[in-house]
C-alpha cells in the first residue's frame, strides 16, 4: 500500500485511482495543529470530534476538486466529501461542504486565488445532518457566496427557520424549481429525488451534473466500496488497526494486510451495522477480556472489544463490494427508497438521461469511471423482475441483511415508517 510519495511542499501524489490521474494535497504538520481543529463537533458527535484532517484531489485538471475528511462512530470510519468545481465565467461552485477546518479553507482558498472566490455552495440533502450541520459555518468563512439548499428543509422536533439553523440570512434560498432559472444554469442541470416522506421528516437528495466535465455529483444515493482503505482514513491507520483484531487483547501490526483487513470490516459494520458474520460475546466475557487488554485508554475504549467474526466474513465484503459496481447503499434500499419506489426510478431515468463519465458520491470511492448505465443498473433492486443471483444487480446476502429487515419490519408496524410499497 505504499502508494505515495512526498514532494518538498508536504503534499503527497498518491498513485491513480479508478483510472483517473489525480493529485492530492494536505498539510504535513504537527498532530495536535489547531489547522485541524472543528469546535462545533458535539453538534454532531462523530469520530474524529473535533480533530479534522482534509485531503483535496484534483479529479479533472483545473476544474474538478474533492475535500475528503473521515467521520464515523465506533471507529466505523468513511470518507466524507465536498466537490468543487470551478466555473467558466470564474469563481467556485461547492457541493455539499464538509468541515470549514483552518486546514479545509486554506486549501480552498488556494484555488480561490487562481480561479476567483466561492459563488454558490449548495446543500443537496434535507436530512443528512452530517452534511447540514457543516453549512452554516462554512458559508461565514465565504461571506459572499450565495447558498442554495434542497427544497423541503426540515429539524427535528420543531421545523425551524432555515436562519435559526445557522444558515446565512438574506443569501440562503432554496433550489429553484426549475434548473433553468438558477444563477448556474449554463453550467449545471440538476434533478431531486425526493421528498420521500418517512414519518418523522422527508429524505431528500438533489443531484448535480455539471456538463463541461462530464460529471455527476450525487450526496448519498451511490456508493462505490474502494478494495483498499480511501487515502483519507489511512492518515491515521489506529481505526483500521482497531477493527483488524479478533481479539481485544491483540496489537495488530501497523502493515498492510492489517490495514486492507480492517478496512473490510469497517465497510460491513457501516453498511449493515451487523453483518451475518458478526458476533457479540457475552458481555460479561467482554469485560472479563478487557482486564487483559494493556491497552484500557479512553481511546481504546478502555479494553472493550465486543466483536467476533466468523470464519468466511471476507466473503461477505466480497458479496458487498462486487469489484466496486454502483451500490444503493443497504439502508436506503431496505428503509427508505422502498417507499417510494416510482418517484425513485423516475428520478433515476432523469439522472441517466445526462451524459455523464465519471460519478462524485460524497461518501466511499471517488472519482468513480461510471456512464448512466450502470448508474440507472443500481436501482434495478426496486424493479420486477427481481435481478437473477448472480447478476451484477443481485441482492445482497440475506444473513448481512437480517438486522435492517427486522428495523424495517419493526418500524412499519409501529408507524415510525410508512410500509415498504412492491416493487414495479
Amino acid at each position: 500500500m505504499d502508494d505515495s510519495t512526498l514532494n518538498g511542499c508536504g503534499s503527497r501524489q498518491p498513485a491513480p485511482a479508478s483510472g483517473l490521474p489525480q493529485r492530492v494535497f494536505f498539510e504535513d504538520s504537527s498532530e495536535n495543529s489547531s489547522d485541524w481543529r472543528w469546535p462545533f463537533w458535539p453538534l454532531v458527535p462523530l469520530y474524529p470530534y473535533g480533530n479534522r484532517r482534509t485531503l483535496r484531489t484534483e479529479i479533472v485538471k483545473d476544474t474538478v476538486w474533492t475535500f475528503d475528511q473521515v467521520q464515523g462512530i465506533f471507529y466505523v470510519v468513511v470518507p466524507i466529501r465536498m466537490t468543487v468545481v470551478r466555473l467558466v465565467a470564474g469563481g467556485l461552485l461547492v457541493y455539499a461542504p464538509i468541515a470549514p477546518t483552518g486546514e479545509c479553507v486554506r486549501l480552498l482558498r488556494e484555488l480561490e486565488a487562481q480561479h476567483g472566490p466561492v459563488k454558490y455552495i449548495i446543500l443537496p440533502t434535507v436530512s443528512g445532518i452530517e452534511h447540514k450541520v457543516f453549512v452554516g459555518p462554512f458559508a461565514r468563512q465565504f461571506r459572499a457566496a450565495q447558498v442554495f439548499v434542497a427544497p423541503h428543509q426540515w429539524s427535528f422536533p420543531l421545523n425551524l427557520p432555515l436562519s435559526w439553523l445557522g444558515l446565512p440570512l438574506g443569501r440562503t434560498q432554496p433550489l429553484p424549481k426549475t434548473p433553468q432559472d438558477a444563477p448556474f444554469a449554463d453550467e449545471f442541470d440538476y434533478a431531486v429525488l425526493g421528498p420521500i416522506h418517512l414519518g418523522v421528516g422527508p429524505f431528500e437528495e438533489v443531484a448535480f451534473f455539471h456538463r463541461r466535465s462530464h460529471s455527476l455529483l450525487l450526496t448519498d444515493s451511490i456508493v462505490s466500496i474502494p478494495a483498499e482503505p480511501p487515502p483519507v482514513v489511512q492518515l491515521d491507520p489506529f481505526p483500521l488497526l482497531f477493527h483488524a483484531r479478533d481479539r481485544a487483547s491483540e496489537v495488530p501490526e501497523d502493515t498492510p494486510a492489517n490495514r486492507l483487513k480492517g478496512w473490510r470490516r469497517i465497510a460491513l459494520f457501516a453498511f449493515y451495522f451487523s453483518p451475518g458474520a458478526l458476533e457479540v460475546p457475552p458481555w460479561g466475557e467482554v469485560f472479563a477480556e478487557a482486564t487483559q487488554v494493556g491497552d484500557r485508554s479512553r481511546r481504546n475504549y478502555f479494553g472493550l472489544y465486543p466483536f467476533r467474526w466468523k470464519p468466511g466474513w471476507e466473503q461477505s465484503f466480497d458479496a458487498l463490494r462486487q469489484d466496486g459496481r454502483l451500490l444503493v447503499a443497504p439502508i436506503l434500499q431496505k428503509l427508505i427508497l422502498n417507499r417510494a419506489p416510482q418517484e425513485t426510478l423516475d428520478w433515476a431515468a432523469r439522472v441517466a438521461g445526462w451524459d455523464f463519465h465519471r460519478i462524485l458520491p460524497c461518501h466511499l470511492d471517488a472519482p468513480l469511471l461510471a456512464d448512466s448505465r450502470q448508474f440507472r443498473r443500481a436501482f434495478t433492486f426496486l424493479e420486477k423482475p427481481l435481478p437473477a443471483a448472480g447478476t451484477p444487480s443481485a441482492a445482497l446476502p440475506e444473513a448481512d441483511l437480517e438486522l435492517l429487515n427486522r428495523l424495517d419490519n419493526g418500524f412499519s408496524r409501529r408507524g415510525i415508517l410508512p410500509a415498504a410499497k412492491e416493487p414495479v
